[in-house]
């Protein structure tokens, strides 16, 4: 299936990265179907110690459930497993496979986003090909403490220069999300603001609640 550049913008509102560390005796699986009746928007697979069996076996796991509730649903780094499992696409890094290569392989239907950090980035990715951009980390986590830090003044930049969707990412829950108001930015990836709450569909609900008022 085929997303327009305006439904692939709504899907970024809450976007929502898999991290199995949080999750305390849960399946993902379970999480992200509440995640998903909550109110996330988009689901990307992202378990970096996960062997190539579990991904497989995880996105055979989840992508009925992003299908069922018509979000997108990508893998993060692995186009070939992309393509075997029928992913709706990836998203990959500064240093992961280049976009060109990825939309390559997984050809002009797949949803593929790219990580940035610069204006430059940005613009050569959106010439490659990407679909969106995942713009941080925004605020300070563990989660990527390596990242490079990208300031409010940036992400606006990055917003302002580019005519496809950005996500903002990095540090992003409840009580931060609303730093983003101003920036341009379509949405906001959550990782532990999902799922590290009990309950993942309410602080879904809550987050999607948060950044409606965000991007208006």
């Amino acid at each position: 299936m085929k997303w327009s550049l305006d439904a692939i913008r709504k899907s970024m509102l809450v976007y929502a990265v898999t991290d199995r560390a949080w999750l305390n005796g849960r399946t993902l699986a379970e999480c992200v179907q509440q995640a998903v009746d909550g109110g996330a928007t988009f689901v990307q697979l992202r378990e970096k110690d996960a062997s190539r069996d579990e991904i497989i076996r995880l996105s055979n796991e989840l992508l009925p459930i992003c299908r069922k509730a018509g979000v997108p649903f990508v893998i993060d780094d692995e186009v070939e497993i992309a393509l075997e499992v029928g992913a709706d696409g990836v998203h990959v890094g500064q240093d992961d496979m280049a976009c060109e290569r990825a939309r390559a392989m997984l050809g002009p239907e797949a949803i593929v986003g790219v990580s940035a950090q610069t204006i430059e980035q940005a613009l050569t990715a959106q010439a490659a090909g990407a679909d969106y951009l995942g713009v941080g980390a925004l605020i300070p986590t563990p989660t990527k403490p390596d990242a490079v830090d990208v300031t409010f003044d940036e992400l606006r930049a990055i917003c302002g220069a580019v005519d496809i969707p950005v996500v903002g990412i990095g540090g992003l829950n409840k009580n931060t999300v609303s730093k983003l108001k101003g920036s341009g930015v379509d949405g906001a990836a959550v990782v532990s603001a999902i799922f590290a709450a009990d309950d993942c569909g309410f602080a879904a609900r809550e987050l999607r609640t948060l950044m409606e008022e965000v991007v208006r």
